[in-house]
């Protein structure tokens, strides 16, 4: 849908509105409607298609997504922003804006459950929303997702670089990666101090049996297992605070034991670091030290 030629300008809006970007929540509003294409082109948008929206802004992206889909779940913490969204879209049929923080949103009681992830997403909490859709959203079949450029290269970085960490894990069990675009900071109000990226990636099969308490159960080990990057993999278990669950019970000693057991079984020596195991062998090594213990057990066949 084409604004009509006298319609305020992104930036216009916010001045009307006495409303300056918060840069405490991440805000760089998305304002040019040229990236629009790319994203719908991206997304694979249809009409059936349900979309999950975080961080609406001005609703540059959001007038495409309610025209183009069947429904859209905007989420958008700023009062100031959910009022001007409210009174732009609050009549178009499929829109629904859930008012809050979306770190505390339920987002496994949005109804009709999204399909897709499409998103500007707020810089600061990109990684965090990211696994927890993952997590909340078994429905999501395809994320394409505006983020820092350092966020896109850590989700998908490979094994040993110094990018690789826990949430590069998660992501490659959960996801295989489509595309990333580099995004010129001329497309945002303000306009960001750091690189963007659109990032879109879609479940993987393996992603599909991963969700619930079993991607929360296996995130909370391989978390862990990061926690001294510098450290020998059984020493960052063994030592983690919190410990994972099935090490919860166990002194140091004995949680160092059982790991180099598993590693071992794996054909793995027992000095190796967590940056140097591929994320098939951290749920490999999940599924062997949590024998018996829900819910990493569900993982099993």
């Amino acid at each position: 849908m084409i604004p009509p030629p006298n319609s305020p300008t992104p930036i216009e809006r916010l001045r009307q509105g006495g409303i300056r970007p918060d840069r405490s929540l991440g805000q760089n509003f998305l304002i040019d409607p040229n990236i629009l294409d790319v994203i719908e082109r991206t997304a694979s948008l249809a009409q059936d298609d349900v979309v999950l929206e975080v961080g609406p802004g001005l609703g540059v992206l959001t007038e495409r997504l309610v025209a183009r889909c069947r429904a859209v779940h905007s989420v958008e913490m700023d009062r100031r922003l959910a009022g001007l969204l409210t009174d732009e879209f609050g009549g178009r049929p499929g829109f629904q804006l859930h008012q809050g923080d979306a770190m505390r949103v339920r987002f496994d009681r949005l109804q009709p459950p999204p399909n897709k992830f499409v998103s500007n997403l707020p810089y600061n909490v990109a990684a965090p929303l990211v696994m927890k859709s993952f997590a909340e959203l078994p429905s999501v079949s395809l994320w394409c997702l505006m983020v820092q450029k350092e966020i896109a290269d850590r989700l998908f970085a490979a094994p040993g670089s110094s990018a690789y960490g826990g949430v590069s894990v998660m992501a490659q069990l959960m996801a295989r990666k489509l595309s990333a675009r580099p995004i010129s900071a001329k497309v945002f109000y303000p306009q960001p101090r750091v690189r963007s990226s659109l990032l879109a990636f879609e479940r993987s099969a393996e992603g599909a049996r991963l969700s619930g308490k079993s991607f929360i159960a296996l995130k909370e080990l391989v978390y862990a297992a990061f926690s001294h990057r510098r450290k020998m993999l059984v020493n960052s278990l063994a030592e983690a605070d919190p410990p994972p669950a099935a090490l919860m019970k166990l002194g140091a000693a004995e949680s160092r034991r059982l790991v180099e057991a598993a590693l071992s079984e794996m054909g793995l020596p027992a000095n190796l670091r967590a940056q140097d195991l591929t994320p098939p062998q951290f749920l490999h090594l999940a599924k062997q030290i949590n024998r018996g213990h829900p819910p990493i057990s569900l993982l099993n066949p």
